[in-house]
């Protein structure tokens, strides 16, 4: 049965959610499906040369087997980046940098879904950083991540907001903001922890496990809660911190 026009145009749409063209997607999916499949340090070793044709690979890096990755030529691991097992990279314009001897664990999720032309969009990731096991970025607004910041499992990061603001109009026609994120040096975020789009998490603070963070964090406190409110301040005297307990999950 042959295919109709409408068919066409969802390949069509397909393919732009995938790739900068078709052929650039045909040879994508050929160089992940020879490579990506392939267990073992051998596979890993044949990955750091082989993708280097269809991303950005500076110095040596460790992919995985079984990492998704679409809009490859828009995503840079520098030297040392370490991306697990089931790792998700999608990197639209403005893209993925993954800094040096930084890890992006198990099932993974860096997505940078911008098909409305965000001009900040990206998902940046400096030095010595870790993004936990099933954490998910969302990065149409644009995330910058700073050097030594740990996620712990299933973090959320979300550089986007639906507005909902008319009451006779459905939430999908009324736009979005994406306002961005940023996340400076020596943060620790504790797990199932979310960040909300338009926050700046100061240096060296620590984000309480399943805390929402909706309002910047100044940095050295530690704040939970959700909405997160200040703890206290890190470098307290131990009888001020004895007077709260908070409870983090590595």
């Amino acid at each position: 049965m042959p295919l109709s026009r409408s068919s066409f145009s969802q390949i069509r749409l397909y393919m732009e959610r995938q790739a900068s063209g078709t052929a650039r997607y045909l040879w994508e999916q050929t160089v992940l499906g020879l490579f990506g499949w392939i267990p073992t340090p051998a596979g890993i070793a044949l990955r750091a040369f082989a993708y280097r044709l269809i991303l950005k690979i500076n110095g040596l890096a460790a992919i995985d087997r079984g990492v998704r990755i679409r809009f490859a030529g828009n995503i840079t691991l520098e030297h040392g980046a370490y991306i697990d097992q089931a790792v998700y990279l999608h990197a639209c314009p403005n893209g993925i940098r993954i800094g040096r001897r930084t890890l992006v664990m198990h099932g993974a999720v860096l997505h940078v879904y911008n098909f409305r032309g965000i001009p900040h969009s990206g998902i940046q990731i400096g030095d010595d950083s870790l993004i936990g096991e099933y954490s998910v970025l969302r990065g149409q607004g644009g995330i910058r991540i700073g050097n030594r910041v740990y996620t712990s499992p299933m973090v959320q990061i979300i550089a986007v907001n639906h507005v909902f603001d008319d009451p006779s109009r459905p939430f999908v026609q009324q736009g979005i903001t994406a306002r961005g994120i940023s996340i400076e040096d020596d943060v620790w975020i504790g797990s199932g922890a979310i960040v909300t789009d338009g926050v700046t998490i100061g240096k060296g603070a620590v984000i309480a496990a399943g805390s929402v963070v909706i309002a910047d964090v100044e940095p050295h406190t530690v704040v939970g809660g959700n909405p997160a409110r200040l703890i206290r301040r890190i470098g307290e005297s131990q009888s001020q911190k004895n007077q709260g307990r908070i409870y983090f999950e590595e």
